[in-house]
C-alpha cells in the first residue's frame, strides 16, 4: 500500500506494509489494536493494486532496546529462579507444597499473560508464558512423587533435573513437549519455543542413558545421540521455517524456528566435533561439512550455522597447523596468506552481498529463501 502526502507539491509516496505496523506496536508507539485499525481503514481507502502474493521471511524479532533488555533480564531471572536455582530447601516443603506452588504459578503466569497480550506487550506476554512451561516439569515431578510413581533408584531431587543426566526425566520432558506445543498454539509467540528446544537437548542426553544396559555413562554413544537428535531438531527448525515464511496469518510468519536452529546446530555440532578420526580424510570431510553450514548459513540467512562452521573450518586449519605442517616454515605464512585471502572475500561479498544472495536463491527452495 502506498500513503500519499499531498502537503508536498513533489507528492511524496511513502510504502507502507503491515509489517512496519507491527513493528511499530513491538516498539511500543502505538497498541496492536490500533496497528490493525488503522491498517484496515487505510487498506479500503486506498487504491487496490492486486499482485501475486510472495512468500515473506519471518518477521524480524522484538528489537533489543533498553525496555527489552529489562523484559529479557527479569524474565530469565524469575525462570531461573524456578528451575536453575531450585534448592533442597525449597524441596523440604514437600511434594504438595511445590505442586501447589506449582499450580498457582502457572495460573498467575497464564493471567498475566493474557492480560499483556491483549495490550499488544508481546515480549513480557511471551516469558509469561515461557515461565508457565518451565514450570511443569515441576508441576509433573510433584505429581509423580506425591503419587509414588517416581521410579526408584537415581537421583530423587528436583533440582538435579537440570544437571544430572537420567532415564527418570523423560516423563518430565514429554509432559513439558507436550504442554509446550499447546502453549505455543494458544499464544503464538516465537520465545516459547525456547523451552522446547532446550527440553529436546535434555531428551538427546536423558534417551541415551535410558538405551544403556546399565544406565550409564558412556559418553561416546552421547556424543552420536547428540549429533542424531541435532540433525533431527534441525530438520524441525527447517520445517518450522517453512512453514512460517509461507503463512498466510501475520502470527504464524513470526521467526518461530530460531531456538530449534540454535539448539539443533548446538547438538549437531558438538556430536560432530567430538569425534576422533584418525585419517586425515576424516578430518578433511569434517572441514566440508563445516564449510558447507558456513554456504547454507549465507544462504538461508542463519548465522547460527555460518558461525559454528567457520568455528570448525577454525579447528580444522589449526589441525593442519599444529599436527600435518608443524615442522613447516612456510605454512604460517600459507596460512595469513589464507587469513588474509578470507578478510579481502568478506569484503568482496559485502560488495556483492545482493547479488550472491540471489543468485544461491536458485538454489535454495522458496520458503528458506532469506529476507531481502
Amino acid at each position: 500500500m502506498h500513503i500519499k502526502d499531498f502537503t508536498d507539491t513533489a507528492n511524496l509516496v511513502v510504502e507502507l506494509r503491515l509489517q512496519d505496523l507491527k513493528d511499530a506496536a513491538r516498539e511500543g508507539l502505538l497498541t496492536e489494536t490500533q496497528a490493525q485499525t488503522l491498517w484496515q481503514r487505510w487498506s479500503h481507502s486506498t487504491p487496490a493494486h492486486p499482485q501475486p502474493p510472495l512468500p515473506t521471511a519471518p518477521t524480524a524479532g522484538p528489537s533489543f532496546g533498553f525496555v527489552n533488555v529489562l523484559y529479557y533480564f527479569g524474565g530469565l531471572v524469575a525462570i531461573g529462579a524456578m528451575s536453575l536455582f531450585m534448592t533442597l530447601g525449597f524441596q523440604s516443603l514437600g511434594a504438595g507444597a511445590l505442586l501447589a506452588i506449582a499450580l498457582a504459578y502457572m495460573v498467575a503466569c497464564f493471567k498475566v499473560a493474557d492480560h499483556f497480550k491483549v495490550r499488544g506487550l508481546a515480549v513480557p506476554a511471551g516469558l509469561l508464558a515461557t515461565l508457565a512451561v518451565f514450570l511443569v516439569p515441576l508441576a509433573v515431578w510433584s505429581a509423580q512423587s506425591l503419587a509414588g510413581l517416581w521410579p526408584p533408584g537415581g537421583s530423587d531431587a528436583f533440582s538435579s533435573y537440570h544437571t544430572r543426566i537420567d532415564w527418570r526425566w523423560l516423563t518430565l520432558e514429554f509432559a513439558t513437549l507436550a504442554a509446550g506445543v499447546v502453549m505455543l498454539w494458544r499464544y503464538r509467540l516465537p520465545f516459547m519455543v525456547m523451552p522446547l528446544a532446550l527440553t529436546l537437548w535434555y531428551m538427546s542426553m536423558d534417551v541415551a542413558n535410558a538405551l544403556l544396559d546399565d544406565h550409564s555413562w558412556e559418553w561416546t554413544f552421547m556424543r552420536d545421540m547428540s549429533l542424531v537428535f541435532g540433525i533431527g531438531t534441525v530438520a524441525v527448525a527447517l520445517w518450522v521455517d517453512v512453514r512460517s515464511r509461507l503463512s498466510r496469518t501475520a502470527e504464524w510468519r513470526q521467526d518461530f524456528a530460531f531456538w530449534l536452529y540454535m539448539f539443533g546446530t548446538v547438538m549437531f555440532w558438538c556430536g560432530l566435533s567430538l569425534r576422533d578420526s584418525d585419517s586425515e580424510l576424516g578430518k578433511f570431510v569434517y572441514a566440508l561439512i563445516n564449510l558447507a553450514m558456513v554456504l547454507a548459513g549465507a544462504a538461508i540467512g542463519r548465522r547460527v550455522f555460518t558461525v559454528f562452521g567457520a568455528l570448525g573450518v577454525a579447528l580444522y586449519l589449526g589441525h593442519l597447523s599444529h599436527e600435518v605442517f608443524q615442522d613447516s616454515l612456510l605454512f604460517p605464512l600459507a596460512l595469513t596468506l589464507l587469513g588474509l585471502g578470507v578478510v579481502a572475500l568478506g569484503v568482496w561479498w559485502q560488495r556483492h552481498e545482493v547479488a550472491i544472495a540471489a543468485r544461491l536463491a536458485r538454489y535454495v527452495p522458496v520458503g528458506l529463501q532469506p529476507r531481502s
